[in-house]
């Protein structure tokens, strides 16, 4: 098995359970996120960058950076330095830097669908079988990889393609014992990114989930959770344009300035962009994207538009640009444009390793289901008993910092 391993790190505490080895099984491995990830974890242990962008960097009570061992499932063999490359995201200088320990990981066979994901395809796919076949092979991928690299605990994260969105009023996703009978029957309605959360909380490891698509967050998969004590988090990580949203519009609420319409259009050419063409895959991205806005300012805002483009120039430097039309004291009307020039993977990769950090300590300290402390991270958050979820970030923020220096306790499980 394929691996990047470190040194061992020393243990960030005494007393309590310490972590000196952190595995991070990701799908979609061989992807713009994980790739700059992975590469960045190793700048780091080499000393040859900062921690700009690493939000939770100054926490040393977390797992530390260099205790991330990765391992993970692509539909491309290529080596993590090959794929790196060809993402362009990171200069080719930080490439060639760590590319003796990136050409040491290959993504595992994945498991895919086509029928949920038609955007991405490659060769390096495990064998079809049945559902439950599928989440065998998942699990014994993830035992192996515990077990090899000696790891304390594991992290499953979801970076893979967004995936189109399932039924979700399927009998099979309303229980635990529906799902496991979904399983056998080889019901369609059970998602691959369904199929990998499924396979982490029985293997025990924590689960996050950074994209749009479905993965644990129905009723069958929460419940599981909670069962298995395991803490999961999501979903789709909050990045570029809806970062921004969270920040401005609760200011322009605070003004009383009533936010009459908001176009938002973004351009982007890497994997992910060319999976959004598909208009399944679409649709499961726009629906968190337009969830934020109406919750933030308290009331709807019938002209929110928001358009995603796949433009292959542009690779990962995403451009998202904004027209936000206001109307403040005594019914005069304004503007205000933004265009933000950002690179896709570099504001998400850090996201990722923070939340692969806070999964771990949700872990120590016996933390279960659903964790809406972490929806700082995200455009959907998951929230418990369904309810509505809190989008402004100075909000959120709060609660996570709230939440890791002990000053709240979690709310009482129903």
């Amino acid at each position: 098995m394929n691996t990047l391993t470190g040194k061992r790190p020393s243990r960030r505490r005494s007393g309590d359970e310490s972590v000196d080895r952190l595995g991070v099984a990701v799908v979609g491995l061989g992807g713009a996120v994980a790739t700059t990830a992975v590469a960045g974890v190793e700048l780091l242990r080499l000393g040859a960058c900062g921690q700009d962008g690493l939000p939770l960097a100054a926490r040393t009570d977390l797992v530390p950076y260099e205790a991330l061992v990765f391992g993970g499932w692509d539909v491309s063999a290529d080596d993590l330095a090959k794929a790196a490359h060809l993402h362009q995201v990171l200069e080719p200088a930080q490439i060639e830097a760590v590319a003796p320990r990136l050409q040491q990981l290959r993504p595992w066979p994945a498991i895919a669908d086509p029928d949920y994901c038609r955007g991405v395809t490659g060769a390096n796919v495990a064998p079809s079988g049945s559902l439950r076949e599928r989440t065998d092979r998942v699990r014994d991928d993830l035992r192996r990889f515990r077990s090899e690299q000696e790891l304390d605990e594991v992290v499953v994260v979801n970076l893979a393609s967004t995936e189109r969105q399932p039924d979700p009023a399927s009998p099979s996703l309303t229980s635990p014992e529906a799902f496991e009978a979904a399983l056998d029957g080889g019901d369609q309605a059970i998602t691959p990114a369904m199929l990998y959360a499924y396979a982490a909380l029985r293997e025990g490891m924590a689960y996050v989930n950074f994209t749009p698509s479905v993965g644990a967050d129905v009723p069958a998969l929460t419940l599981l959770a909670e069962r298995q004590g395991v803490p999961i988090a999501g979903k789709d990580g909050k990045t570029g344009q809806t970062l921004v949203k969270t920040v401005l519009a609760p200011a322009l609420r605070s003004r009383a300035l009533r936010v009459e319409g908001w176009y938002s259009t973004n351009l982007l050419g890497n994997r992910d962009g060319r999976a959004l063409e598909d208009p399944g895959s679409l649709a499961s991205k726009t629906a968190t994207k337009e969830s934020v806005l109406d919750a933030v300012l308290g009331y709807p805002v019938e002209d929110h538009r928001i358009r995603i483009e796949y433009y292959r120039p542009r690779g990962d430097q995403k451009e998202a640009w904004d027209n936000i039309d206001l109307v403040g004291f005594l019914g005069r009307r304004m503007q205000m444009k933004i265009d933000f020039l950002c690179r896709d993977s570099v504001l998400a990769a850090p996201l990722v390793l923070e939340l692969v950090r806070l999964l771990a300590e949700a872990r120590r300290r016996g933390e279960r289901g659903v964790q809406e402390q972490f929806g700082f991270f995200f455009k959907a958050p998951m929230t418990v008993g369904g309810r509505v979820p809190e989008h402004a970030l100075h909000r959120q923020e709060s609660a996570l910092l709230e939440w890791l220096d002990g000053r709240a306790p979690r709310d009482a499980r129903p």
